[in-house]
């Protein structure tokens, strides 16, 4: 089966820091180093949870092929594009179920959480999104394409949705606009505005927002986020934000439909006992608009991009096809990747654990990594380096980093 996430990877990362390199030189503020990093962070912990994810879909999918396919397809070039049609199509449902379905929205307001729009922040993912998104799939695989064809072009449909993250590109001639999902409209579907709610679901076409009533043009300065911020960087609390909402809510529902009601209702319902939801929100609108910051420890920008590179070289004896881990392994070393994405966002926010927390962190993974190297017979050369790194990270947190007096400040 092509894995296309391990073909793409290379380019997805030299579009991030092109554009990360322009927005620097222009200084058009469009990126922020906190919602960037934890964009990267929760993507890190999602293709962790992903790779469980794939198995028991390919599994599911090839049940519902062998037994109730109602014919085959042959995977020629006809086909796959045929498949790539359908699941665009299926795409757009499932991601207009995702704004209009509390507990789909649940899965997926972590992406709409960040504040800014750009290639690092594209990749904020919550890992349940992608649990959610194949209870959508499934008809294709009863339409009668095999789950080797389906895995592949369904990844291949949310690498084209990447591109569409950007705010450095406008408007496109009609002829394009008229039926791609460009920039310009995914800018709308982002948007914290309210004429811009429930806006532009397409994937790769906008055809169907434009058959199905859900196509907006933009008619005023768009800004980023969502209503009720999770006032957080921790990954855990940002995939879990509007579960804990629901469950907060479901507990105080005097009445018992209302407490099963709650998780099919749009976002926004509340149990009949249960005031309107308060507008936590600051802004208004794009020029009043007050992004979530913290104060992070001194000294630790440098050390978290260094982590930043680290962890991707990581991911992949997790999420590489090549991997000689075995599963429980692989689970080890993503709960590995989990505490260290924690670990950023308590540095982000000047956690009084955080320093000591992230020593025993990289102490932890040390020793959990050189046991796999010597394992699998791993050359010296990676041991010392892991040996190296991990040092070096010990002093630069120890004498490197500083202290702060109040741990969080909103600006």
């Amino acid at each position: 089966m092509i894995n296309v996430y391990a073909i793409v990877a290379p380019a997805v990362l030299l579009l991030t820091l092109s554009e990360f390199i322009y927005c620097i030189r222009k200084k058009n503020g469009y990126y922020s180093f906190q919602d960037s990093l934890m964009g990267m962070g929760t993507m890190i912990i999602a293709q962790c949870v992903n790779v469980a994810v794939s198995v028991a879909v390919f599994y599911v999918y090839g049940l519902i092929y062998e037994k109730y396919a109602l014919t085959r397809f042959e995977p020629t070039l006809a086909n796959y594009i045929l498949c790539y049609l359908g699941s665009d199509f299926l795409f757009y449902w499932f991601h207009r179920a995702g704004h209009r379905i509390n507990i789909l929205w649940a899965a997926h307001a972590t992406h709409h959480s960040a504040e800014e729009l750009n290639y690092a922040v594209a990749m904020r993912t919550s890992f349940t999104q992608r649990a959610a998104s194949f209870l959508f799939y499934w008809p294709l695989a009863w339409m009668g394409f095999s789950p080797e064809m389906i895995i592949p072009v369904v990844a291949a449909n949310l690498v084209y949705q990447f591109v569409p993250h950007t705010r450095v590109v406008g408007k496109f001639p009609s002829w394009i606009d008229s039926w791609l999902n460009t920039p310009y409209h995914h800018q709308v579907h982002h948007g914290a505005n309210r004429v811009y709610w429930d806006k532009n679901y397409g994937g790769t076409f906008i055809i169907w927002d434009r058959l199905f009533g859900t196509f907006q043009h933009q008619v005023e300065e768009v800004y980023y986020g969502i209503t009720i911020h999770p006032k957080s960087w921790d990954p855990t609390y940002l995939n879990c934000h509007w579960f804990m909402v629901l469950w907060n809510d479901m507990k105080q529902a005097t009445h018992f439909v209302d407490k099963i009601k709650l998780w099919f209702m749009p976002p926004g319902w509340r149990p009949r006992n249960l005031p309107p939801y308060e507008n936590k929100s600051p802004h208004t609108c794009a020029k009043d608009q007050i992004k979530y910051q913290t104060r992070a420890l001194p000294g630790s920008t440098g050390y978290l991009l260094a982590n930043l590179a680290v962890f991707m070289g990581i991911l992949q004896f997790v999420i590489n096809d090549k991997s000689p881990l075995k599963t429980s392994e692989k689970v080890w070393v993503s709960m590995l990747l989990w505490f260290g994405v924690t670990l950023w966002a308590a540095i982000l926010e000047s956690k009084p654990w955080a320093k000591m927390g992230e020593i025993f962190r990289v102490c932890l993974t040390f020793l959990s990594l050189n046991v796999l190297f010597n394992i699998y017979h791993f050359s010296f050369t990676w041991t010392a380096s892991l040996a190296c790194i991990s040092f070096a990270s010990i002093l630069w947190v120890w004498f490197g980093m500083g202290e702060n007096d109040r741990a969080l400040v909103e600006t």
